[in-house]
């Protein structure tokens, strides 16, 4: 037995008889912050339209040899009847009234028309226009109801030097001509095989590239292959289905829905709706509807933005994020052609016609948003008879955005973890742009953010940011506190990106 004794060397001894405790190391692992997923929330490769070709095949007077019209048919073109003109007159005012439905959404591009045109004409059109666009994207509009169906070989139809035969124009070479990047919109019976031809001369062009380079002798040093497969299309109709000749409708109704949006939907509510608030709303009132689009304070201007809340909510929450961005975010022409392409599948799916997109969308005309769009009609169409009659009678704004608000908050208070969106997300983005408002959506959007990273990606995603970045130099008072709490939710989640849009 040991004799622990009070002396220095036992005291030595005694230590290592003691049972140690905490003596392995601890902390060997990597510590990191919190791992927090960024989404994809800026557009790298913005762009925008700055080249517009207008190609119109109307040949006035003269239907197509292979439709048979009704009688009475659909004759508006750009809301102009042509027949209540001579042939030259009627197509040039199409032509500038179609310009300047086009500008409403892009009025800084650069419009070119080519009327009743020629093969060659067409090709000297878009290389000017593609060569001028650079890098850039250049729109055709193509509007085919004075000539033939589009052909299984993949052609569309113009006219020769005197008018007197139908010539077809390959999309195989409208491709090269065009470029890339660029948008087609068609509007003429059968479109949706020009779609279908694009995507296959898409391909043959790839390969022909592909076996140009592999060919070669030398190292290929030319300029780079376009993506053709990347350039959009929005066709008025399925490969099959001719475009409707109701007389009540425009004959041009897919541009009405790409172009004059509000105003097609509006006419389109009276002719369908017949359980409407004040059921005396006619066709000719709408075209009498106070405003401008562009005024928000007006009735026109108010119906105008609440369109806009309601395509953008139907897009965030049923296409793909990274579709979303592209299609919605990326170019602001594009955007507005497709918000109102939403509008013509509602529409355009009444008269048994489907409009065709690529890239292609998921139906949206069953969307419950359109029933908010047609209460938030009907409650502003029934003041019309009275304003109309009275015009010092004060125009009572919709409670839209009020009831979407109320809609948010009731979300915020039953949903705290991200397995539930909130649906009306994109609507809070508009809202921001109402005084009235703002006060309320900035205290609801800060709320939102702070359940956490996953709300701060949903809200950059919808496009939040570039709004509170701008009312970050309101000189409100009342807004700092807010705008700073949610401008530190977003830096906490993506400083990297944010400091790079700032600068």
């Amino acid at each position: 037995m040991l004799d622990f004794s009070c002396n220095e060397e036992a005291c030595d001894l005694l230590d290592w008889y003691i049972h140690l405790a905490f003596n392995h190391k601890r902390h060997t692992e990597l510590i990191e912050g919190n791992n927090t997923s960024t989404q994809k929330w800026r557009m790298k490769d913005r762009m925008k339209t700055v080249s517009v070709a207008l190609v119109l095949c109307l040949n006035v007077g003269v239907d197509p040899p292979d439709i048979i019209k009704t009688q009475p048919c659909a004759r508006l073109e750009c809301w102009i009847d042509p027949l209540s003109l001579v042939p030259q007159k009627a197509l040039d005012s199409v032509a500038a009234a179609l310009q300047k439905q086009y500008e409403k959404w892009q009025p800084r591009a650069r419009y070119k028309h080519s009327l009743d045109p020629t093969v060659d004409e067409v090709k000297r059109l878009c290389t000017s226009l593609r060569r001028n666009a650079k890098d850039e994207r250049v729109l055709f509009h193509y509007n085919g109801h004075g000539v033939p169906k589009p052909t299984a070989n993949g052609e569309i139809w113009v006219f020769n030097k005197t008018y007197t035969q139908y010539i077809p124009l390959s999309i195989y070479d409208l491709q090269q001509w065009m470029g890339s990047p660029s948008i087609y919109v068609y509007d003429c019976s059968c479109a949706g095989l020009i779609v279908e031809s694009f995507k296959n001369f898409a391909n043959q062009h790839e390969r022909e590239f592909e076996l140009l380079v592999n060919n070669s002798k030398t190292p290929y040093d030319g300029p780079p292959m376009p993506s053709y497969s990347s350039c959009i299309q929005l066709a008025a109709c399925g490969a099959t289905q001719i475009l409707p000749m109701n007389p009540d409708l425009p004959a041009d109704l897919f541009t009405s829905c790409l172009t004059t949006p509000v105003i097609i939907a509006l006419k389109w509510f009276v002719l369908q709706n017949s359980k409407k608030l004040l059921p005396g709303i006619t066709m000719d009132l709408i075209d009498q509807i106070p405003g401008q689009v562009s005024d928000r304070r007006t009735m026109l201007g108010e119906l105008n933005w609440i369109f806009t809340a309601i395509t953008d909510t139907i897009a965030w929450n049923v296409l793909p994020k990274e579709t979303f961005q592209r299609l919605f975010r990326q170019d602001l022409l594009v955007a507005s052609l497709f918000r109102n392409f939403l509008l013509a599948e509602r529409i355009m799916r009444f008269y048994n016609c489907t409009p065709v997109s690529s890239p292609s969308l998921p139906s949206t005309y069953h969307h419950h948003m359109w029933q908010a769009w047609d209460l938030a009609v009907d409650t502003c169409l029934a003041q019309l008879p009275a304003i109309l009659k009275d015009p010092s009678i004060t125009y009572s704004y919709s409670p839209f955005f009020s009831e979407q608000l109320t809609a948010f908050q009731v979300w915020l208070s039953l949903n705290q973890d991200q397995t539930s969106v909130p649906e009306q997300l994109p609507i809070v983005l508009q809202v921001l742009l109402s005084q009235v408002h703002r006060l309320r959506a900035l205290e609801l959007l800060g709320r939102f953010l702070d359940l956490g990273p996953w709300a701060v990606n949903l809200a950059l995603s919808v496009g939040i940011f570039p709004y509170v970045l701008k009312l970050l130099q309101s000189s409100a008072r009342e807004l700092r506190p807010l705008l700073v709490f949610i401008w530190a939710k977003v830096l906490a989640v993506d400083c990297v990106s944010s400091c790079f849009f700032i600068s």
